[in-house]
């Protein structure tokens, strides 16, 4: 199966804008010969539309998320945990905007349009399902989670090398989170997906947190199955929080990126990465300018607060991200240009977020261009794939196996 990518119309020739990639060891372009290894640790499945509707307990049916039509014919979005109701424009898409909407519905599908952006495989999260959390009801969440993983298993698992799925785990139900958490790992599930909050909602400091000891038989139950943690944007609040003028570009940069950077700070200086150093938790689709400025934030509260810091750490909170931590993005010229200075090389992966519109595909050669021409061969290859491969497992291809270093090779047969 080929995929065929048609011109981009005047709302996307940006997107061809590209210095190429002159002087470089390797290439991102799908067809070059010398190509970059390349995961893209953020992609989105396609749901089928019935999916909860068909699988689920019948007593939850009624409190899906889905759409409503009102008397005059809108619709609106219909969310739990989402202000309502919130009415969905109709938005006539063209072009590559209407094949990113049509993309990406079968395995043999999103294969194709992978081989045509050059990526070789890519870690999968929900993209209806994202809603999946937005309930304050645990065990309505987890009732979710459970019929999306055993669809995700039943659809990708035969393709698990290349078309990753993480499992889904509401953790506020922690006895059932725990056993989902050991099922999903015997299946063959190569991560996991928690919300960015455990609780839904606005922040309060009564409801449970990552930093709290509650959740250590949660950390303790990951780390016996050895699978990474992921966080990705919205699952910890209603990102659709600004409305009326900017609230698209307010919403996407402050209510949805920025949350993120919580339950990497309640890992980081709450003690849990000293306590379980193996355990690899990252967070998904936030970008990486922010980093450097979170851990050292941290690392300056922890000394300059030294009197109100509980507990005691072995380490500065930014060592602990350092060690097991990583975040991904898509274009972040900015987080790049902090990278190799702030020594974050071996944390941050690259996504092309298919097949969203704002990832890269399908031209994601021309971004990466753009936006890694800066970093050595070796800094571009760990964050276009070997960074990923070695977190989630994935198997290199043959054909790459010439380009890693001697140092690469002996830490992959380790």
């Amino acid at each position: 199966m080929t995929t065929v990518i048609p011109a981009p119309d005047s709302n996307n020739e940006w997107r061809l804008n590209s210095p190429g990639s002159s002087g470089w060891e390797r290439s991102p372009r799908p067809d070059a010969e010398d190509k970059y290894f390349m995961v893209s640790t953020d992609g989105h499945v396609q749901e089928p539309k019935d999916l909860w509707a068909t699988r689920i307990d019948e007593k939850y049916r009624e409190r899906l998320p889905g759409v409503i039509v009102g008397m005059k014919g809108e619709k609106f979005q219909k969310t739990e945990g989402f202000r309502n109701p919130l009415k969905l424009n109709t938005i006539q898409f063209e072009g590559q905007d209407l094949l990113r909407n049509k993309a990406g519905y079968t395995p043999e599908a999103r294969l194709a349009d992978l081989a045509a952006d050059g990526t070789d495989a890519e870690i999968m999260f929900p993209n209806k399902g994202l809603t999946m959390w937005a309930t304050s009801d645990p065990e309505f969440s987890h009732a979710m989670c459970s019929v999306y993983n055993d669809w995700a298993w039943e659809t990708f698992g035969p393709h698990n090398d290349q078309l990753i799925p993480m499992a889904c785990i509401a953790p506020a139900h922690l006895d059932d989170a725990i056993a989902e958490i050991q099922h999903c790992a015997e299946l063959g599930f190569k991560g996991l997906q928690l919300p960015s909050k455990p609780i839904w909602g606005s922040p309060d400091h009564e409801a449970l947190n990552y930093n709290l000891k509650e959740f250590d038989p949660l950390w303790a139950a990951i780390v016996e199955v050895d699978l990474p943690v992921t966080f990705h944007i919205s699952t910890g609040r209603d990102p659709r929080t600004a409305r009326s003028r900017g609230g698209a570009v307010i919403n996407y940069a402050v209510h949805a990126l920025a949350q993120n950077i919580e339950p990497i700070a309640n890992l980081c200086a709450s003690g849990v990465a000293e306590q379980f150093p193996t355990l690899r938790f990252g967070s998904v689709e936030a970008g990486i300018g922010w980093v450097p400025w979170a851990i050292q934030a941290m690392d300056e509260a922890y000394l300059k607060h030294h009197w109100a810091v509980r507990p005691k750490l072995d380490l500065l909170p930014s060592d602990y991200f350092k060690r097991q931590g990583f975040a991904t993005f898509q274009e972040d010229a900015a987080g790049l240009d902090l990278a190799l200075r702030h020594d974050l090389v071996p944390n941050f992966m690259w996504a092309n977020d298919y097949p969203h519109h704002e990832g890269s595909w399908p031209h994601s050669a021309e971004a990466i261009e753009r936006t890694m021409g800066e970093l050595d061969d070796a800094s571009r290859a760990k964050i276009l794939g070997l960074n990923s491969a070695e977190v989630f497992k994935i198997p290199i291809p043959e054909r790459y196996l010439d380009h890693l270093d001697a140092q690469e090779t002996a830490s992959r047969l380790s």
